[in-house]
């Protein structure tokens, strides 16, 4: 099958990886451009750039993916099937239109549930059971398209959106290769039910900080899906330092009587701070401009003891 894909970040990886492991021509990688990063702001390549350069694939990075002179260069590669993956701009039909099979997208939820930019990471803030892969023949909506496949997982509950997205990913890979192979005989497609469409926007700085008025569980979820990236925050000494609380464990259900944000206890692996209903127990944290470290460490190095806050 002669293809185009169009993808970004590490999750996307596993999809093209497959693609050239069974066989397929990859006739032109399609990503985003080299953008700065960290502290220096050296350009950096996408994920999905390093793979295609170490397996020798031609690489375009165009700043928008609609204009016409990528579209004209698109109509010379005849692609049999444009797949589509995290790849961060929607196609027109001008595109869409394009392949003789149509446009794939590999999405990270079961659609019509959480579409959009972070799917991974409002599964785990919800606190749902279940999420999975949803491979869609995309129309112009954001991922609005007919499904194709799609296969379920379970949400562990002290999973975080980091070890859910590398499953994901994977079984991302998996749904495709299935998927690619009705191409010939045509799609099974089933349409979404629209009415029950929910979202998945882009992440903001006022979602990261912690409100230790809510339950155990909102707060667990918040850290565990904000994990690894970008990290629930919290303050702490006396208000004057950011910590990002990047691991916790629910110790208690039940509303013990405490200020929430209380520090309760000290234990062997970290400390115990008091929400609006229940406790929970802190285990890996992140002091601004420092590496992340256990919370024991933590508690130790900046004299933490039972009675302290956390705002």
């Amino acid at each position: 099958m002669r293809i185009v894909f169009m993808g970004t970040p590490e999750f996307a990886v596993p999809c093209l990886d497959i693609l050239l492991r069974e066989g397929h021509e990859i006739s032109c990688v399609i990503t985003q451009p080299d953008r700065p990063k960290g502290r220096g702001q050296k350009l950096t390549q996408s994920p999905v750039k390093e793979f295609a350069v170490k397996n020798a694939l031609p690489v375009l990075q165009p700043e928008k993916i609609n204009n016409s002179l990528v579209v004209e260069n698109l109509k010379k590669l005849s692609p049999e099937i444009i797949v589509v993956v995290a790849f961060g701009q929607l196609l027109t039909e001008a595109i869409l239109n394009l392949p003789t099979y149509g446009c794939i997208n590999v999405h990270a939820s079961i659609l019509p549930y959480y579409r959009g930019a972070a799917p991974i990471h409002w599964a785990i803030i919800n606190g749902d059971k279940t999420t999975g892969i949803t491979t869609i023949l995309m129309d112009r909506g954001m991922d609005t398209g007919d499904i194709i496949l799609k296969q379920e997982i379970a949400i562990g509950e002290d999973e975080t959106t980091g070890e859910l997205h590398d499953r994901l990913s994977l079984l991302g890979s998996q749904v495709l290769a299935r998927t690619i192979c009705q191409a010939k005989d045509g799609f099974r497609r089933t349409a979404q039910e629209h009415c029950s469409a929910t979202y998945a926007p882009k992440l903001t700085r006022e979602l990261e900080q912690i409100d230790w008025q809510k339950s155990v569980f909102e707060i667990h979820n918040l850290v565990r899906g904000l994990n690894p990236w970008p990290g629930a925050y919290t303050t702490a000494n006396d208000n004057t330092q950011i910590l990002k609380i990047l691991r916790t464990k629910v110790v208690s259900r039940e509303k013990a009587g405490f200020q929430p944000g209380l520090i309760t206890e000290i234990t062997d692996k970290g400390f115990i701070v008091s929400a609006g209903m229940g406790q929970l127990e802190v285990l890996e944290v992140q002091p601004a401009n420092k590496k992340k470290m256990t919370a024991i460490e933590y508690a130790r190095g900046y004299r933490l003891c039972p009675g302290q806050r956390l705002e």
